[in-house]
């Protein structure tokens, strides 16, 4: 009831960043709303955690490794893991990190479950993690101008969320899946100001929101999120200019084509049609500049 009330409310206003806190917020419910705000007031538990990351993957095992180990490089001290119904070797790359203690798993089934695993992420963790991280097991989090990704964050402690714009990485003409990583292997990507590359993704303070609106946004308790060059936001990200040299996301969206076309026959957990057109791939194949070394 509450995702349908949402939607019906939200459609009638006409500010989009108004309209999609709005929508947030309704979707986690007005009397959940009133009594998270009380419960945030009143607590003051030391996070265990400064930065953290959440993610929810279906038959994404042989990309887990490279994924975890560099964000975890750049300061990630933990990451909760949703497994939406994986059958390939998902569980057996993640075991040594769950031993550890870097990886908290859970087995989430079920179709279209994206939103509801970051709901029970900032549910069962708000009050562990300083700040949460919400991204895809294609997006790699690269800080340019900070050594680490807490460094960055901590000139942004006053802001309920900061939102980090993508950098598109194409093919490279890749049609076959060659050995390597992902950050290896492809290396060409889009311009910059590319209008896909408006897309972001948030770095949270899960103690100052109350959920994600989609897999992009977070709805705020109270204030603006920022970007990443410290302004709070008062434009839609679609309506803003993409930042990238102070941190970015790179965003290896297609991958080779062989890779593109199995994880569309597998399905993905945010409940994308399994058959996507080769325009989807086309549009995103983006080769425009090279890396630097």
């Amino acid at each position: 009831m509450n995702k349908v009330l949402a939607e019906i409310i939200a459609g009638v206003i006409p500010h989009k960043m108004t309209r999609n806190r709005w929508r947030g917020l309704l979707r986690y419910g007005l009397f959940n709303a009133i009594r998270l705000k009380y419960r945030m007031k009143h607590d003051h538990t030391s996070p265990q955690y400064y930065l953290a990351v959440c993610a929810i993957a279906k038959n994404e095992g042989p990309y887990f490794k490279e994924w975890i180990e560099w964000h975890h490089k750049q300061g990630v001290e933990k990451f909760y893991i949703y497994d939406n119904e994986s059958t390939d070797c998902t569980k057996e790359v993640l075991l040594p990190y769950i031993e550890s203690g870097l990886v908290e798993y859970t087995y989430f089934p079920g179709y279209r479950r994206q939103l509801a695993a970051y709901d029970d992420c900032l549910e069962r963790h708000r009050l562990a993690s300083r700040w949460i991280a919400f991204i895809d097991l294609d997006e790699f989090i690269v800080p340019i101008q900070d050594p680490t990704i807490p460094a960055f964050l901590h000139r942004f402690e006053d802001f309920p969320a900061v939102e980090i714009n993508w950098l598109i990485y194409g093919s490279s003409g890749a049609e076959k899946k060659m050995p390597g990583t992902m950050m290896e292997r492809f290396k060409w990507h889009s311009i910059p100001s590319h209008l896909l590359n408006r897309h972001v993704k948030s770095i949270v303070n899960p103690r100052r929101v109350f959920t994600m609106i989609g897999c992009h946004e977070a709805a705020q308790i109270k204030g603006n999120a920022a970007d990443s060059h410290g302004n709070p936001i008062r434009k839609h990200f679609r309506e803003r200019e993409p930042q990238q040299d102070i941190i970015r996301i790179n965003h290896y969206a297609v991958r080779s084509y062989e890779e593109f076309r199995e994880k569309q026959v597998r399905g993905r957990a945010s409940g994308t049609q399994k058959t996507v057109p080769r325009e989807y791939f086309d549009k995103y194949d983006l080769n425009d500049i090279q890396e630097k070394a």
